[in-house]
């Protein structure tokens, strides 16, 4: 009878992420480049649930998915920054398993509201051309062949 009664009061407590869990997930960001923060940086934070924007540093709410959240900031055409944000299950979700199968987890994963994104974000900053590795070496001297 104890386990019992053990077992309803965690199945009770571990509610469904769709029922108990948010659908959206504020996250903060900043950026710095050469271990100093910067201000007024673009950012496009993008996952498969939608596209949203902040100035950094700033927050924004965004709409949770399992697929990662991908951050490009760019500031003056010069300065450029990425990051990925790894969509990692939150403890509701492990509980709609334990508790109800495979029908909740499905819920939760259709919706996201079972996966979470870390709350807090710092976006490391570089110069473009140390970015992509625009910096072109030296030419050698054109020399031109005539063979008859």
């Amino acid at each position: 009878m104890k386990n019992l009664l053990a077992i309803s009061a965690m199945l009770a407590v571990t509610g469904c992420a769709s029922i108990t869990g948010e659908k959206i997930q504020p996250i903060s960001l900043q950026t710095i480049q050469d271990n100093k923060e910067v201000q007024g940086v673009g950012c496009t934070l993008m996952n498969d649930a939608g596209k949203w924007f902040v100035t950094s540093p700033g927050s924004v709410t965004v709409h949770k998915s399992t697929g990662d959240l991908a951050i490009d900031c760019s500031k003056d055409g010069n300065v450029v920054g990425h990051e990925t944000l790894v969509s990692k299950s939150n403890g509701a979700v492990w509980g709609n398993i334990i508790a109800g199968g495979g029908i909740g987890y499905i819920v939760d994963r259709n919706t996201g509201a079972g996966f979470n994104y870390p709350d807090n974000i710092t976006v490391v900053l570089h110069n473009i051309e140390n970015a992509v590795g625009l910096t072109t070496p030296a030419l050698p001297a054109a020399t031109e062949t005539v063979s008859k």
